[in-house]
């Protein structure tokens, strides 16, 4: 008999999920039904710019048009899940159909993060998450003045870029001391910030945004920051991080996890045994995870499972991290920040234009993690050797 299984949002981890749950499930098992809450089918966030840099809606597609025949997989653009029934085991969506379930998979991915400062609901202010987001700030820029980024990590960076990208000059406000706080440290934040404003983005570090401050018509006219700095602006993109969206926890009973999300344990499953959660919407073990490629492994994890195939507990280790922005190649692996007393931190080049720093075991010399910065190292190489005796040409691999 075929079973049922209803998958909440269609970002990159929920097709994901799709395509692999289709390719292991020859006999047809399951009929799967996709809930988006967007309007446009998933695509490639990761590359989100390259969409104001000449790609098409199209082209950043994740699936053809024949990915989603109608029998074996139906996509609902446009129609969220509103509330569960978990006694029931029906999803209702936000145009009124009760869908039954014999498994139900959350991939509701989060929302940015926009600080509570006066003046951030200007007109004049946007996040930088989806298409209609992209499109939005496409019709608000103005070639040649001056834009605002609050955010100074990966998404801020992107942020910027695509300012840049569309002729504007690009501010970054960063509370932390440098950029990317989250993965680099001083050292190789450094060479970022030297190539970065070689380009022309002006970076204000170390400071907050006290308010953005509006005209007498109720748009953007420049934003205040901490240290009394005031810049003028009509354009003000938030890109200072994202929260999971887990609003249906509570509605559905289901326990979130200290920091949010929809809280579930190694196998991504939550207290309810016809429920998993995947993605950033998902608290595994009291931590979400912010980065795609863990969001991977969570939705091939669900699918190995609802195929009847012994699985692994999901142990969030993959944190691989690269930037690759206004020709900087930028790169964080493993562990970067490990306690003082669990490993040796060894820094083979540093300078304004290369940094590549790695962290051992000092029983072992096992690799736990490293960095990158400017024209330095395989990062993808040497993210495979985390966990393992790094080879003996460690040097000639970082400095390659």
């Amino acid at each position: 008999m075929t079973r049922t299984l209803v998958v909440v949002g269609h970002g990159m981890v929920g097709h994901r999920l799709v395509d692999r749950l289709r390719t292991m499930d020859g006999e047809g098992a399951w009929r799967i039904v996709v809930l988006a809450e967007e309007r446009h089918p998933a695509y490639d966030r990761v590359a989100l710019s390259s969409y104001l840099d000449g790609k098409s809606k199209d082209d950043l597609a994740l699936g053809g048009q024949d990915f989603f025949d109608g029998s074996r997989a139906d996509l609902r653009l446009g129609c969220p899940a509103v509330s569960v029934d978990r006694a029931a085991r029906t999803v209702r969506t936000a145009e009124g159909d009760e869908i039954a379930y014999d498994a139900l998979v959350l991939a509701t991915g989060s929302r940015p993060f926009v600080p509570p400062v006066p003046g951030h609901d200007l007109t004049g202010c946007f996040v930088y998450r989806t298409f209609d987001d992209l499109d939005a700030i496409r019709a608000a820029a103005r070639a040649g003045r001056p834009g605002v980024v609050i955010g100074g990590g990966l998404l801020g960076l992107e942020a910027a870029n695509a300012l840049r990208l569309l002729g504007m000059r690009a501010h970054i406000v960063e509370t932390a001391p440098h950029l990317m706080p989250a993965q680099l440290d001083a050292g190789a934040a450094h060479v970022l910030h030297e190539q970065v404003t070689g380009l022309g983005l002006r970076l204000h570090c170390g400071t907050a945004t006290a308010s953005v401050d509006a005209r007498a018509d109720g748009t953007v006219r420049g934003v205040t920051l901490s240290d009394g700095t005031r810049l003028e602006t009509g354009l003000v993109v938030f890109a200072a991080g994202v929260r999971p969206r887990d609003d249906l926890a509570a509605p559905m009973g289901l326990e979130r996890g200290e920091r949010g999300g929809f809280a579930v344990d190694g196998h991504c499953r939550t207290r309810d045994e016809h429920i998993w959660a995947i993605g950033e919407c998902a608290s595994v073990q009291g931590r979400c995870h912010g980065l795609v490629a863990p969001g991977y492994r969570m939705a091939d994890n669900v699918a190995d499972q609802l195929t009847g195939r012994r699985t692994e507990p999901f142990d969030g280790a993959d944190t691989f991290t690269a930037l690759k922005l206004f020709g900087v190649n930028v790169a964080a692996f493993g562990a970067t920040r490990p306690g003082e007393d669990q490993a040796l931190d060894v820094v083979f080049a540093e300078g304004g234009t290369h940094y590549a720093k790695v962290f051992l075991r000092p029983d072992t010399g096992v690799l736990l993690g490293g960095m990158l910065a400017g024209g330095t190292g395989c990062a993808r190489t040497l993210a495979s050797f985390v966990g393992r005796q790094p080879p003996a040409d460690l040097e000639q691999l970082l400095l390659s």
